[in-house]
């Protein structure tokens, strides 16, 4: 979209840590997910809410009552 790198994906029950080289902006098309950013507490993101994370950080994940899928943009260059 625009000339954007993205992805999509589904995140499956468990906890999951993710490392980001790129600085990405996550979209929650479905489900809800738990996020905590480095540093940071646990959020909730339902489906149609957005976080985004900084280049060269990480971010913990759960997918709370079932799977949930993802867009992710890379931001940047």
């Amino acid at each position: 979209r625009n000339g954007l790198r993205a992805t999509v994906g589904v995140i499956a029950a468990g906890e999951y840590h993710f490392g980001t080289g790129a600085a990405e902006r996550m979209t929650v098309t479905s489900g809800l997910l738990r996020v905590r950013l480095a540093g940071g507490e646990w959020q909730n993101y339902p489906a149609g809410t957005v976080f985004e994370i900084a280049a060269n950080s990480g971010f913990d994940v759960q997918a709370v009552s079932g799977p949930a899928a993802y867009l992710c943009e890379f931001l940047g260059n």
